[in-house]
């Protein structure tokens, strides 16, 4: 297997579980809780290694999961005082969090390979550097396993749990009605996510792994209001921005998961701008075009029987300009006539347009 292969593979598999959490994240308002829990697992992973002397993915998930948890505990435990509001809880607790596992790093694990630039920003292109060795055989890529691990947990995850996971972020008084635990689904959620970004470290660090967990998610958000379609696209989302981050990357030779996570920025801000239902050129463009119906609508209902163009100028207060580009458009609606005298007449459609517009206002 090509390095370049290896590469990719690895970031696509750590897009999919990223992608399909992210989804939840970002439609229960949570997009900072994925922040907050890939810097809180820090210290897990530090008890971890303490516990264990080992760096093993096992004992790394473990002590992930459960700061994962605590996490979202202790930010719902504050939240729940009426003190602090949300916001305000997740910032203190990740910041506590994050900064005991960098005083417990830089204390007492100085001499071993748990670094915070290892943590913090982690390197896509050294996986092909890392292989799983068993005995005398070499097994391939270290990442294939513990992402691909990660990637099929996460898939069973949310197909196992779906319907509980749809309803509970839509609606948890409802879930909570026909049988559902929403606060048993929220946990259980931050415990994959905190899974999943622990899984992510070797690839793309505590920082990167937040672009693949929260933007493609935000990304098919502007796109589709289906939760399987925008689940669906975020994967897409991701693989591209990981593809196409790759090739830039060593195109530019700049570093891979920083140039991924770049295009997943890149992507989200075309989808701001282009999405056809939620798009900011989408907005401006359906303003207008209300603007030009009810312009259209108001020139419509003020022309009587003799109605010359120089009447509308001066009855509606516009430009003489865009007082003839309406009429001009009334004319190839056929709502209108305009004489060459200058006067306008309204056509059969045109007076029923026009009352439609005295009917509704």
């Amino acid at each position: 297997m090509s390095a370049g292969f290896i590469v990719i593979v690895t970031a696509l598999l750590v897009v999919i579980p990223c992608a399909m959490l992210g989804t939840f994240l970002v439609l229960r308002q949570m997009s900072m809780m994925g922040d907050a829990i890939s810097h809180a697992v820090l210290p897990g992973i530090v008890l971890a290694f303490f516990l264990s002397e080992s760096l093993g993915a096992v004992t790394s998930v473990i002590g992930a999961a459960a700061f994962g948890i605590l996490t979202a505990v202790l930010v719902e435990a504050l939240r729940n005082t009426g003190r602090v509001k949300e916001d305000s809880s997740i910032g203190i607790v990740f910041t506590a969090l994050f900064a005991l596992g960098v005083f417990l790093i830089s204390r007492f694990a100085g001499s071993v390979h748990l670094d915070l630039k290892h943590v913090l920003y982690g390197e896509i292109a050294f996986s092909p550097l890392n292989p799983l060795v068993l005995g005398a055989v070499n097994l391939g890529p270290r990442s294939f396993w513990t992402l691909g691990m990660v990637t099929l947990i996460v898939v069973v995850f949310v197909l196992l749990l779906y319907k509980e996971l749809k309803i509970s972020t839509f609606d948890a008084g409802l879930a909570a009605a026909v049988g559902f635990s929403p606060v048993l689904v929220h946990y259980l959620l931050m415990g994959v996510v905190s899974m999943t970004v622990v899984g992510a470290f070797d690839s793309v660090g505590a920082i990167l792994v937040v672009a693949f967990l929260i933007a493609p998610a935000a990304t098919a958000y502007l796109l589709t209001e289906r939760l399987s379609r925008m689940m669906a696209l975020a994967v897409v989302v991701g693989a591209a921005s990981a593809v196409s981050g790759y090739y830039l990357a060593y195109a530019f030779d700049v570093s891979v998961s920083g140039m991924m996570a770049a295009m997943c920025g890149a992507l989200f801000i075309l989808a701001l701008l282009f999405s056809p239902s939620h798009g900011l050129v989408a907005g401006v463009l359906r303003r207008r075009r209300n603007r030009e119906v009810f312009a259209l609508g108001l020139l419509v209902s003020r022309v009587g029987e003799r109605t010359t163009e120089d009447d509308l100028n001066h009855d509606l207060g516009w430009e003489p300009e865009r007082v003839s580009r309406i009429l001009e458009g009334a004319n190839r609606n056929g709502l209108l006539l305009r004489q060459p005298s200058g006067e306008v007449g309204l056509t059969g459609r045109g007076r029923e347009y026009a009352a439609e517009v005295k009917t509704h206002g």
